[in-house]
């Protein structure tokens, strides 16, 4: 298992940028989000040799997908992921054109939100996403690469009972623990547990849960939330998953900081880093 850190966490505005600020952080492996390359910011080849230049593995990839609306739980439940009917042939073109990306970069997983998954069988907005998601995990499978669904939009029963039903060879999810908590969908280290055959990719971060129904939760610095690392990590040794795990920081200002603050927390409870 090889930790990393999300790339967009640190706010990079140029791939020299982003090895300077990983390196800082003392680690020496990413989540590469693939949106600078995808919109023609960044150069895919000057990316890719930049980061081997400087020793910094690609663990993973992330796809974002167009018009996502995270200023409340309602406007991201209508505007996340694949569900929007507007952009789905948008999204649908940039998925293809990033499994080309992918490739590239020999990272052979990518996360995204596939977008708040009905849980009503009967829901016909359920069907839909049921499609959309096939349609993305094939495109990406044919180039040889996995997909990761990231958690919290539902709660675990939910998209266990997806999994289930889709039986795709190359689906699975990226466990983030702090998504659980800032959409309020569950106790997270049951959440493991129930979706542990499933796992690819563990996110890293922390979250207080709101007092509030129906607002979010607060993102945190790894130790000063409600995640409970110990039991999480107790986790992962129980279900013998082997993968790779990414800090994600989206919140605060002195992010680097606040990373060496989480590691620091982890190696005092006895993670291996």
């Amino acid at each position: 298992m090889t930790i990393g850190v999300c790339s967009w966490s640190l706010r990079p505005d140029s791939p020299e940028g982003l090895t300077d600020v990983v390196s800082e952080c003392g680690l020496a492996a990413v989540q590469l989000a693939l949106s600078p390359m995808l919109d023609g910011k960044w150069s895919a080849s000057e990316t890719r040799r930049t980061l081997e230049d400087h020793g910094i593995a690609v663990l993973s990839t992330m796809l974002q997908t167009k018009g996502e609306d995270y200023s409340t739980l309602e406007s991201i439940k209508l505007t996340g992921g694949l569900r929007p009917d507007e952009h789905w042939d948008t999204n649908l073109d940039t998925v293809k054109r990033a499994a080309e990306l992918v490739h590239d970069f020999r990272a052979y997983l990518v996360t995204f939100h596939a977008g708040f998954l009905p849980h009503d069988p009967a829901d016909p907005l359920r069907r839909v996403m049921i499609d959309r998601i096939r349609q993305v995990h094939d495109i990406f499978a044919e180039a040889q690469i996995d997909t990761a669904l990231e958690t919290g939009q539902e709660s675990a029963e939910t998209l266990r009972e997806l999994l289930e039903e889709l039986k795709l060879p190359r689906l699975g999810v990226n466990f983030d623990p702090a998504n659980m908590i800032l959409y309020d969908m569950g106790d997270p280290v049951e959440s493991l547990k129930a979706l542990a055959p499933w796992v690819k990719q563990i996110h890293l971060k922390d979250a207080v849960r709101t007092t509030t129904p129906g607002q979010w939760g607060s993102e945190v610095p790894i130790g000063s939330g409600d995640v409970n690392w110990a039991a999480i990590f107790d986790g992962v040794k129980s279900a013998q998953l082997e993968v790779d795990m990414c800090i994600e920081r989206e919140a605060g200002e002195d992010r680097t900081a606040d990373i060496h603050a989480g590691l620091a927390h982890l190696e005092s409870i006895g993670v291996a880093l």
